[in-house]
């Protein structure tokens, strides 16, 4: 396991098959307004020529970008969960964030994220609200299953329920080092299962009430194979 870097966030992006989305999710990253990350890309054995793609778009950055990209590449597909947890193990920063592959961060994202934690260090993660987008149109409609406030999140989990996206999410570190990574025994609730274990370990957990992470509506997007 890699020593860890005070302030940086560690960034990562699992892709498979998603050459069509996925430069524009890590132009999203790079445009960020906090400085000190690095981005870790791992793709899960993607046949639609996905790694070329961003191997191609790592050589078009600076040199001090390239430094801070890293593409990760399995010989074969191993699934959400595994995918996740190679980039978790491969993650030098204090902090660590979670983007899906076909989804897009505003630009103040991690600044905002970064300065709750510092400013909550009793809290061990933060999500967000977000916005789904097809094209260039924004859905405007709230998601209505988010909590706020670590009392509603808790009672939340507490009944069974879930409502906090992990895709928008930022984490401390110390938390992987300690509890690992997501299980690969319950395919499609890999995220529910990470959280409901994060808050069973005591560990606070939050939402911030701003939109600050956007998903995509696409025909092939994951979670359509999970929730209709």
């Amino acid at each position: 396991m890699a020593a860890r870097k005070s302030g940086l966030v560690s960034v990562i992006v699992t892709a498979w098959n998603r050459r069509a989305y996925v430069l524009d999710c890590l132009r999203s990253i790079v445009r960020q307004t906090y400085p000190h990350l690095e981005i870790i890309v791992v793709d899960d054995g993607s046949t639609d020529g996905s790694p070329q793609a961003i191997r191609a778009w790592r050589q078009s950055l600076s040199p001090d970008w390239q430094k801070r990209v890293l593409l990760i590449a399995l010989p074969r597909n191993t699934g959400y969960a595994g995918a996740l947890t190679a980039g978790l193990f491969a993650a030098r920063g204090q902090y660590i964030a979670v983007q899906d592959s076909d989804d897009k961060s505003a630009p103040q994202r991690l600044e905002k994220q970064v300065r709750f934690l510092r400013q909550h260090p009793e809290v061990g993660l933060v999500g967000s609200d977000y916005r789904v987008f097809a094209g260039k149109v924004i859905e405007t409609q709230k998601p209505t299953w988010l909590r706020y406030g670590w009392k509603s999140i808790r009672q939340c989990y507490a009944e069974g329920g879930h409502c906090v996206s992990l895709g928008t999410a930022l984490f401390r570190a110390s938390i992987f080092d300690k509890q690992g990574g997501l299980t690969r025994r319950v395919s499609g609730a890999e995220d529910y299962e990470f959280i409901a274990r994060m808050i069973n370990g005591g560990m606070r957990i939050d939402n911030l009430n701003e939109v600050l992470y956007y998903i995509r509506k696409h025909p092939t997007q994951r979670s359509k194979r999970f929730y209709k």
